[in-house]
């Protein structure tokens, strides 16, 4: 085994440079050490976590691609629907609504990658990639087939129904921005600092009060809004799956906010309120 000398005052993101291996308690790069509770030696172990890719790389990917994606089955590109519909438009409004929906769902998307989040870790596996853009692009896809087929039958109740989804999409769409701008303020540029997340002057971030992840319950929100209006199986099950994917998620946080913050609000729940 090596032994190296190392400086009290270095920190662990200077000390990682030294090893290649990792085991025990996990320590944060900006931890400093003399300040750890340790003596006057200490041993510390390094994990190789493989090949790594920034999550900014990922997250543009994933998002481009459903994008991207859709609107290939929104224009039908040949050899899709048959020749004779190569490039023919559907004659249902709620089809070219649902296109807008969707298109404007992931350049918010993107354009908050680039100009809202600030991520507290720099890079994931990069296996993650293709396990991402599996479940984006496979259910884009899936989803955009059917809406977009030349036989797609509009939802039951008509423009009553879709004008309450688009109004439940919109509303969720608005409120979902407000609290990733709510989230980038609590955390200055450069900074990895953790605070209680509170509402502001903004009414869509009220759902602070009763939430730990509101920006979740709005996603989610989202694409049960997307579902009514299209009335299609795959887009249902898209938001089913995310659903369940962003409860894990926001109880992961929810439990990460109380072992932190002593005084974090009682009455919040990780997703729903009063409920989950």
């Amino acid at each position: 085994m090596k032994h190296y000398e190392v400086e009290p005052q270095a920190t662990i993101a200077e000390i990682k440079t030294l090893f290649t291996k990792t085991q025990g308690k996990s320590l944060k790069d900006e931890d400093v050490l003399q300040k750890l509770p340790v003596g006057t030696t200490a041993t510390l172990f390094f994990r190789d976590l493989g090949a790594q890719i920034s999550w900014v790389t990922v997250f543009l990917t994933e998002y481009a691609g459903p994008l991207f994606i859709y609107l290939l089955f929104y224009f039908r590109v040949p050899f899709i629907y048959g020749h004779k519909y190569d490039f023919t438009s559907s004659r249902h409004t709620v089809v070219h609504l649902a296109c807008l929906c969707h298109s404007f769902h992931y350049v918010k998307r993107l354009l908050e990658t680039l100009f809202v989040h600030r991520f507290s870790h720099g890079t994931m596996p990069l296996r993650n990639i293709f396990k991402n853009c599996t479940y984006y692009w496979g259910f884009a896809a899936w989803m955009a087939y059917y809406i977009n087929h030349p036989l797609y039958t509009p939802p039951t109740y008509g423009s009553q129904q879709v004008k309450l989804a688009l109004t439940i999409f919109v509303i969720c769409q608005l409120g979902n921005f407000s609290i990733h701008m709510a989230l980038r303020d609590l955390r200055p540029a450069g900074s990895k600092t953790r605070k209680i997340p509170y509402p502001t002057k903004n009414p869509f971030t009220w759902l602070f009060l009763l939430v730990s992840c509101p920006n979740y319950t709005y996603e989610v929100g989202s694409w049960i809004g997307f579902a009514i209006m299209t009335q299609c199986v795959p887009v249902a099950l898209f938001s089913l799956v995310g659903f369940t994917q962003m409860t894990i998620w926001a109880k992961g946080k929810h439990r990460s906010y109380l072992r932190e913050f002593r005084d974090y609000p009682p009455l919040r729940m990780p997703i729903i309120p009063f409920l989950l």
